[in-house]
């Protein structure tokens, strides 16, 4: 029976004392200095060293384990903070009964044998005992340890079991983990149990130099990196450059911007992405130029305005000549802005003033006033090309101290082109209005949407239905682009729109705009344009002076009429430039030192005539009647012609024409047949063929005011009645003959009036649209409004030519 001994006992914090090990202990609690003070007044000087469960101060019986090693003292070293021990470890021992002591812990222990291996030469136990020793030595050398030291450690022992406590009191374990080695009384498991604690330690060892290699590389490359950008910073600093390699100075100037709530947690998670993101990385570069856009758009950066109407009247009067209903619309339009800021900045409004908004047309109905005061109309200006809308948007800016800014819709067939594209798309980039917007720098330009009736729809998306959100002023406010992806205020922006066909335009979209419409001039007006603006212009760009070239009125109006087709006044500047070359050529030459131009010098000058536009026939004829068209480039006159053949009463239509003027050509057959008594037509006439044509074959043709002017051909072709050449014609019709109003009416007689027509017939509910006419167009015509066809006929048709009577007749028989 093993012998039983009473001995202190030395509670371990987090260690274990192996049998053959050799360890130094500082000792500081009262109780333990207790113990100890009593083992060294003993001859042996022993003490129980046995580790505690749970790492706490004051130490019970039951946080102790109940195996540990019989420790004999060696070195004492005592200090002011309590005593410095070394401790050699002799054996292992079970702990019977733990007591307390005069505030020490004291403990009745036994001895415990180890269990040998039943077989010591078994070739298994040695070549464990073997790998065991192998592994030690090359887990001592991993730790960094000298070779020599290694062999010396190990070969001081040569029992296995003395040899697996030694390597276990060198391990890095845990508590647990050590004392369940110890606490392990076969050898044989004991020594398996510390050969797999040991492979753990030379793979986790393995993974350490792995990890610090690479470590050690990268850091070398950093170190590098930022040695090389620092020169560069410092050679950027020498050369004045600022580029701002660590993105401080983004985030300076990001956090001075007065953001909104969204787009400032936007940014800020964007700026922490950037500085974890490697500055040469893809995905840096594309956050950063993200990050610039957010700084580099106006969001609180304004142009003061300054709505002076009687500036702006003036501004307006500088830049344009004519364009009076759009000039006076214009101011009131600034007006009513005016009122607004007054009313923003507390000002009383009177009644009149009120009115005074009313009347100028702004947005909103009467169940909102507020929101019709806080928001004002988006002006669309429409009408030819060349007839000054896009000047008039920059003559508003002028006269309002804003920024101009202008972006081009024609063509555009993408969604992305308004709204932008996606950040997760290569190459994305914001739409043409965040673009815009940074271009010109201030939350409250006037930004001109050039061309909004040429938008195109793909599969891509449909543009103009993003335009929706841009030009509905409860929703700009926020608009949200997907580049951004975060809202951006719109709504102090006055936005103008242009376009030259309003039918081109979606309904929705049209919905939310209110047309100003721009017609085509006059030859007077040309002519003052021409004299006021083009030619001053031409002379400046082309080196001349008003006493070197001068051009008569007369050469003015043969270059209007003999060398431009359009309502706007584009070519005759071209045409006018090609003047001032060609005189600048002759005077640089020593030629001539100036020249007056006339009307004989034009055809010399620019060559032959350009331009053959229709002029009123010279003298009525049977089955040609002149009508009324409106094109891109303004109005202009078209001759109808019908004539009676042989045949099967089958109608026949030539001329390039579209569907909407087969179906009036039919229609006119149709009411020609049905009323064929009232109109004087042979009942012969009616079952031969009639040809319709409309001149100029190779050019398509459509739309839906011909009716009346064909009618008009064919009844008096069907009739032989002649039709009046001095009268032109405009109207679609029905089965019954109303007269139908159609659209266009300023441009189509200001056409009427440049070929020489002066009596105009057009349908009676466009009669208030003579109003919009200049006045020296309107006094210089007759105009005849009429509602059904049988007034038409009745002014239009002359008494029947005998001759052209007998030959239809004739032809009929």
């Amino acid at each position: 029976m093993a012998e039983r001994v009473t001995l202190p006992v030395l509670p371990l914090r987090e260690l274990v004392l192996f049998p053959g090990a050799t360890s130094p202990i500082s000792v500081g609690r009262p109780g333990t200095l207790r113990a100890v003070e009593r083992a060294l007044k003993e001859e042996r000087r022993q003490i129980l060293a046995v580790a505690q469960r749970e790492n706490v101060d004051h130490v019970t019986p039951a946080n102790l384990y109940t195996i540990g090693t019989i420790a004999k003292i060696g070195q004492v070293q005592r200090g002011l903070g309590g005593v410095q021990l070394v401790l050699q470890g002799e054996r292992r021992v079970t702990v019977l009964h733990y007591q307390e002591r005069e505030g020490s812990i004291e403990a009745i222990v036994s001895d415990l044998e180890e269990m040998p291996p039943l077989n010591a030469v078994d070739p298994l136990f040695q070549a464990l005992y073997k790998e065991a020793r192998e592994r030690s030595a090359e887990l001592g050398q991993k730790s960094g340890l000298p070779e020599e030291v290694v062999q010396q450690v190990l070969a001081s022992v040569s029992e296995p079991g003395q040899f697996a406590d030694l390597v276990a009191g060198y391990l890095d374990l845990k508590t647990a983990d050590r004392q369940a080695l110890l606490e392990t009384l076969s050898v044989e498991d004991r020594l398996r149990r510390v050969l797999v604690h040991i492979q753990r330690q030379i793979a986790v060892t393995d993974a350490q130099e792995d990890i610090k290699s690479k470590v050690q590389e990268e850091l070398g490359e950093r170190q590098r990196e930022m040695y090389l950008r620092e020169q560069l910073k410092a050679i950027h600093k020498e050369l004045g450059d600022t580029d701002d390699g660590d993105g401080s100075e983004l985030r300076e100037k990001l956090e001075q911007l007065e953001l909104p709530e969204a787009a400032r947690k936007e940014v800020e998670r964007e700026l922490s992405r950037l500085e974890r993101t490697s500055k040469e990385s893809m995905e840096a570069q594309v956050i950063r130029t993200y990050l610039e856009w957010i700084a580099e758009l106006p969001w609180n950066n304004r142009s003061e305005d300054h709505l002076d109407i009687q500036q702006a009247a003036r501004i307006l009067d500088e830049d344009h000549y004519g364009l009076k209903d759009v000039k006076e619309r214009v101011v009131e339009f600034l007006a009513v802005r005016q009122i607004k800021e007054r009313l923003e900045a507390g000002a009383t409004v009177t009644a009149p003033t009120g009115a005074a908004i009313g009347a100028a047309g702004a947005g909103g109905h009467k169940g909102n006033e507020d929101e019709r005061i806080a928001k004002g109309p988006i002006l669309l200006f429409l009408g030819p090309p060349g007839t000054g809308k896009t000047s008039i948007a920059k003559s508003i800016a002028r006269a309002m101290g804003r920024k101009y800014v202008r972006i081009s819709l024609g063509g555009a067939r993408d969604e992305a082109d308004i709204r932008g594209h996606r950040r997760t798309y290569v190459g994305a980039m914001p739409g043409r209005i965040i673009q815009g917007m940074k271009q010109v720098g201030t939350k409250n330009p006037v930004f001109l949407l050039d061309e909004v009736d040429k938008l195109g729809i793909s599969f891509q998306g449909d543009p103009a239905s993003a335009l929706l959100e841009v030009l509905d002023p409860a929703q700009n406010d926020s608009f949200t682009d997907h580049y951004l992806g975060v809202p951006f205020d719109l709504s102090e922006v006055l936005f103008i729109a242009t376009a030259n066909f309003a039918e081109n335009i979606p309904a929705p979209l049209l919905d939310r705009m209110e047309m100003v419409d721009f017609a085509g001039y006059t030859e007077q007006e040309k002519l003052g344009i021409a004299r006021q603006y083009l030619l001053p212009r031409q002379l400046s760009e082309n080196g001349l002076t008003a006493e070197q070239l001068v051009v008569e009125d007369a050469a003015m109006k043969a270059v209007i009429s003999g060398y431009t087709r359009e309502a706007g006044v584009r070519q005759l500047e071209r045409e006018l430039g090609r003047l001032a070359r060609k005189v600048a050529r002759d005077i640089a030459g020593g030629t001539i030192p100036h020249l007056t131009i006339g009307a004989a010098d034009v055809r010399e000058r620019l060559g032959r005539p350009k331009v053959h536009p229709e002029r009123a026939a010279a003298r009525s004829a049977v089955g040609v009647a002149t009508g009324m068209y409106y094109t891109p480039s303004g109005g202009d006159i078209m001759f109808v012609e019908a004539s009676v053949m042989r045949g099967e009463g089958e109608l026949v239509l030539t001329g390039h024409l579209g569907d909407v003027m087969k179906e009036s050509a039919r229609a006119a057959w149709t009411y020609a047949k049905t009323h064929a008594g009232s109109l004087a037509i042979p009942e012969e006439t009616l079952r031969r063929d009639v040809h319709i044509h409309v001149p100029a074959g190779a050019i398509p043709k459509d739309g839906p005011s011909a009716g009346v002017t064909m009618a008009t051909a064919l009844v008096s072709a069907l009739s032989g009645r002649p039709a009046r050449h001095d009268l032109a014609m405009t109207g679609e019709i029905t089965l019954n003959g109303r007269v139908l109003p159609i659209g266009g009416v300023k441009e189509k007689v200001l056409g009427a009036a440049r070929a020489g027509i002066k009596d105009i017939v057009l349908p009676k509910e466009n009669e208030p649209e003579l109003d919009d006419l200049p006045e020296d167009v309107r006094n210089g015509l007759h105009f005849h409004p009429v509602a059904t066809l049988d007034e038409v006929l009745q002014l239009a048709l002359l008494s029947p030519d005998a001759h052209a009577v007998e030959e239809l007749l004739g032809t009929a028989r």
